[in-house]
């Protein structure tokens, strides 16, 4: 028997899903109440579960008004709604709780104490000590490129949130739950991209802010370079007056540059108790980035860490059409398809190949055709250094083993499937740099304990059993072939 508050809640989605028109308006559908989970429905109030603070904020903050005319539209205009926040995988102990209607919204948040993002002081008119009594305001170079904005930005399921937190934050810049804001994820994914049109955007809104993109060798060669001049606070106090800061590639910084790590992490703190934005890019999540000082690392996971993740085919295919309306040029679909379903690695390998197809088409005064697409393709997978991908490790395991590839999907616990799982694990950490969660997802749907587990049951059998050891060394050859 269905429950009364999923009834209430069912009859609140048609209600927001009929006034969502269009494809945005469906893809905000899916990406922003879908999620949504009603919990209880008491004296008029119903409760919903929101995934994360972040999700949270980005309702009241764009859809309160769409909210509030659906939950009095069911239940009447004494209704309330009241939040219930997924934190640290348990929920908030005090529910936010908004009474609609209401003379002026009143929310209560009672965050639990062990969630370093809620120590941020709230006072926004901290002043900053190294600033010269009189100088109110620094003219720097950005170091934005204007090629790199988010309406050139093609969104998808693989950096949905990501694109959705970085327009909150260049809308309200250091007064969000996701001051710092960590973009991560592989190679040519559009970390830089993005992290660049969130400074656009935040120049845009706030023309009066200072906003410095800086790369992490940049931001190094500076601090060495200071360090060797003698004007260390300086550089210092010059980064402590930007209001919003983009390092990028910090995972450079592993394993080298300790005193380079001291003076941002000196920073860092300067510019988030003044409220001020940050935000990073890196290969890694803050949990798998090894080599960085405990104390920096830690700090990087105050905020929000959105992953980007390689586009899926419908994501690629706009991401192509994006790119020919930018150069003015037009193709058949079936060759966008084409190219779309073959190169599946990241954005950059995907404009490359499209790029490759138009000169060929150029110089050769040739038309494009599925065909001239098909040459173009394998020529330019074979002339590039093979990017070695989660699925490409899971075929050529399934074919050492002579086993089907979604065997390792499956849920079996057969022995010779397991060990098969267990090695595409293995070697999907040691080739790849995906994340643990993200090799989990791909080899069965497995957390990332279970991939660590595989990784480490691996290590063992090679200098315990002579054949494992035999199998890793076959499969490690194929595979870098």
């Amino acid at each position: 028997m269905e429950q009364e508050y999923q009834r209430v809640w069912d009859e609140c989605l048609g209600f927001i899903r009929d006034n969502l028109s269009g494809k945005e308006g469906e893809d905000a559908f899916t990406t922003w109440f879908k999620p949504i989970v009603p919990v209880k429905l008491e004296a008029n109030t119903l409760t919903i579960q929101v995934p994360s603070q972040f999700f949270y904020e980005w309702l009241e903050e764009n859809y309160a008004e769409l909210l509030k005319d659906a939950i009095r539209l069911t239940l009447g205009p004494t209704a309330c709604l009241q939040y219930s926040i997924v934190m640290d995988k348990s929920i908030s102990d005090s529910p936010i709780t908004t009474r609609i209607p209401s003379t002026g919204r009143q929310s209560t948040i009672n965050r639990m104490k062990d969630v370093p993002m809620n120590q941020r002081s709230d006072n926004h008119d901290i002043l900053n000590p190294f600033v010269i009594p009189g100088i109110q305001k620094i003219r720097i170079n950005s170091q934005l490129s204007s090629a790199y904005t988010l309406n050139n930005f093609v969104e998808g399921e693989c950096n949905r949130l990501a694109r959705s937190a970085g327009y909150a934050v260049a809308d309200r810049p250091g007064k969000t739950a996701f001051n710092p804001l960590m973009l991560h994820g592989g190679v040519g994914l559009g970390k830089t991209h993005l992290a660049n049109a969130i400074g656009l955007q935040t120049k845009e809104f706030h023309p009066e802010m200072t906003v410095l993109y800086v790369t992490s060798e940049q931001f190094m060669q500076q601090y060495m370079d200071a360090g060797r001049n003698g004007t260390t606070s300086d550089f210092v106090h010059f980064y402590e007056m930007v209001d919003v800061l983009i390092v990028d590639d910090i995972q450079f910084w592993a394993n080298r540059g300790a005193r380079t790590q001291e003076a941002f992490f000196h920073i860092f703190n300067t510019l988030h108790q003044a409220n001020k934005q940050i935000i990073i890019t890196s290969d890694k999540a803050p949990s798998e980035l090894q080599g960085l000082e405990t104390r920096l690392n830690s700090r990087l996971k105050w905020g929000l860490a959105a992953e980007l993740l390689p586009p899926d085919v419908e994501t690629r295919m706009n991401i192509l059409k994006q790119k020919m309306r930018n150069d003015g040029v037009e193709m058949p679909d079936d060759v966008i398809e084409y190219i779309a379903y073959n190169i599946n690695t990241n954005v950059r390998e995907l404009e490359g190949a499209l790029i490759s197809l138009m000169a060929q088409s150029s110089l050769n005064h040739r038309d494009i055709t599925i065909d001239l697409a098909r040459q173009m393709v394998d020529k330019f997978v074979k002339s590039t250094s093979r990017e070695v991908t989660i699925d490409y490790i899971q075929k050529v395991v399934c074919d050492y083993f002579n086993i089907p590839i979604d065997s390792i999907q499956s849920r079996t616990r057969k022995r010779e499937i397991v060990q098969a799982r267990q090695l595409t694990m293995y070697f999907a950490k040691k080739l790849t740099k995906s994340s643990l969660a993200i090799i989990g997802l791909q080899c069965g749907n497995k957390d990332h304990a279970t991939v660590l587990h595989a990784c480490k049951t691996v290590a063992n059998l090679a200098d315990t059993d002579k054949q494992f050891r035999l199998w890793i060394d076959e499969l490690e050859k194929k595979l870098k072939d």
